[in-house]
């Protein structure tokens, strides 16, 4: 006898009042069913149990509630002895009426955590509580669950942080910070911009160029920061600041976009789209500032 998947209860408009219910095919689930309805039949029109009675609907929800809490035993039960059989033995792990996970934040572990089936966080216990019936899915996730947790731990981040302080990498994006602190940019000696007009850069976005020291730079030194600087060729240093919200409604956009020999000069006619993006910023530095100005001191 083949069985819907669904638990349901439905009343019948019948010439005998009842209700239909289906669930799962079990020969142990029909048993009990029938122990607790003895008048209930079979339909195989409808493919469904139909249980005479005024009050049947409201018997059938009991009984179904009763069955899923049954279930949700058995499974539990079956992870337990899942768990005694091939158990997970990590310090972020506590066995008690189910299982309670502690681990430092980590958007990964919330992530593998929250696809786990009935697992939730207990305010009370600081912990994610994951019943039993969920192990195997937990046993599946645990790998990347703990290696993560083990990443987050504050030494680890303060390990990565050292190293990568000290790399090559970090030497460079320390370098950067404060080249851009600087306000200072390498301009080709043989190409230079237009002082106070609003032009295009790889690095700074779309800047004015407000003064050239003619302090000539060092390309094997500043290559790192400012790709467009070759060892072949003389560079000096200009200053610069960003454009303002009013340069750059004034500025007119390029019909096309930077060729290559534009893009390794290091500067460019923006286009529209360029101009849109830094207009957008613009108007928002300008509401932030506004709104700090308004500010009680």
């Amino acid at each position: 006898m083949e069985e819907p998947d669904d638990h349901f209860a439905e009343p019948r408009a019948r010439d005998i009042s009842g209700a239909d219910v289906t669930f799962p095919y079990d020969r142990m689930t029909v048993e009990r069913f029938r122990q607790i309805f003895p008048r209930a039949r079979w339909s195989d029109e409808s493919k469904s149990w139909f249980v005479p009675g005024k009050t049947a609907a409201r018997r059938i929800d009991r009984w179904l509630a009763h069955e899923a809490g049954l279930v949700a035993i058995h499974a539990d039960n079956k992870g337990r002895d899942a768990f005694t059989f091939d158990p997970i033995s990590s310090p972020y792990l506590e066995v008690a009426d189910d299982l309670r996970i502690r681990t430092p934040y980590s958007r990964t572990i919330l992530k593998e955590l929250r696809e786990i089936p009935w697992a939730s966080w207990d305010d009370e216990l600081h912990a994610w509580c994951v019943p039993f019936r969920s192990y195997e899915e937990l046993r599946r996730r645990w790998p990347k669950i703990e290696k993560t947790a083990q990443e987050a731990e504050p030494e680890a981040r303060k390990r990565r942080r050292e190293a990568e302080r000290i790399s090559d990498a970090g030497k460079a994006t320390r370098l950067r910070t404060t080249e851009r602190r600087r306000h200072r940019y390498p301009l080709l000696a043989e190409d230079l911009p237009s002082v106070g007009r609003a032009l295009a850069t790889e690095q700074y976005g779309i800047v004015v160029f407000t003064e050239v020291s003619g302090e000539l730079v060092e390309p094997s030194e500043w290559s790192v920061v400012y790709p467009h600087v070759r060892a072949s060729g003389d560079y000096i240093w200009a200053s610069w600041r960003s454009a303002t919200l009013a340069e750059l409604i004034k500025t007119w956009p390029a019909r096309h976009a930077a060729g290559s020999s534009e893009l390794s000069r290091g500067w460019w006619q923006p286009t529209l789209s360029e101009l849109r993006v830094a207009r957008k910023n613009a108007r928002s530095n300008e509401r932030r500032k506004r709104t700090r100005d308004l500010r009680p001191r």
